[in-house]
């Protein structure tokens, strides 16, 4: 009889031993309570906004970024031959911020130069507003995640002393853990999303800089030809 009773506690331990309890993240969050799976969504629509901004801008900028590398000089040779409509018509097929700002520019040709840049820069800041265009959301979005996580913890440290206040003096570990889960995926969630947003937004913002470069460059050689000397 002893020697039953032993063996059946070896196995117990045994088979105690063998378990191995696995977490899936989908478990992490639904063990959360209503709170943190709410937090969670959340911050996941605040990923899917922030993955749309950045594509949506990428390829925007990607497309305002390309100039055909002739383009300034056969605008220079139509202006010096005094061919402003063909001039125009080249600005129209190009459509990119660039040709659009020379063709701003060409405009405003016989008037003083003084005129011409001041229309080329009006142009170039209304270029530079469109490219930069929802960007400022990605940067919202960068430093609210993180918030909205620290939000999370909050609501999950207040949960678990909740517990722990009206426990009378028995403490239920599976309902202390579900608000230290709220605390701890929350946190992570929005530390998550907050890196993300924030590296897609300086990574635009580098890009936008190259294009309004780009422009900065060609205005200053088309301003630079029309002071030519005739």
């Amino acid at each position: 009889m002893l020697l039953s009773n032993i063996q059946e506690a070896t196995d117990v331990v045994t088979d105690g031993e063998q378990v191995e309890k696995t977490l899936s993240i989908i478990e992490l969050i639904m063990s959360g309570g209503t709170s943190g799976i709410l937090i969670i969504l959340i911050l996941f629509l605040l990923l899917i906004l922030a993955s749309f901004i950045y594509f949506e801008r990428i390829f925007a900028i990607k497309a305002a970024s390309k100039v055909d590398s002739n383009f300034m000089n056969q605008i220079k040779d139509h202006v010096s031959n005094g061919k402003i409509d063909s001039a125009q018509m080249l600005c129209a097929q190009q459509n990119s911020p660039v040709s659009r700002l020379i063709a701003k520019g060409i405009t405003r040709i016989g008037k003083p130069l003084e005129d011409i840049n001041t229309a080329i820069e009006n142009a170039g800041r209304l270029e530079i507003y469109n490219l930069e265009k929802n960007v400022s959301i990605l940067a919202t979005i960068s430093g609210v995640a993180p918030m909205i996580g620290f939000l999370g913890t909050v609501v999950g440290m207040i949960l678990s002393i909740f517990e722990l206040a009206n426990a009378g003096g028995t403490i239920q570990m599976d309902v202390l853990a579900s608000g230290l889960y709220t605390a701890m995926t929350t946190t992570v969630g929005g530390l998550i999303v907050g890196i993300i947003a924030y590296v897609a937004y300086n990574h635009i913002v580098v890009k936008t800089n190259k294009v309004v470069y780009q422009m900065e460059a060609n205005s200053v050689e088309f301003l630079d030809h029309l002071n030519e000397p005739i």
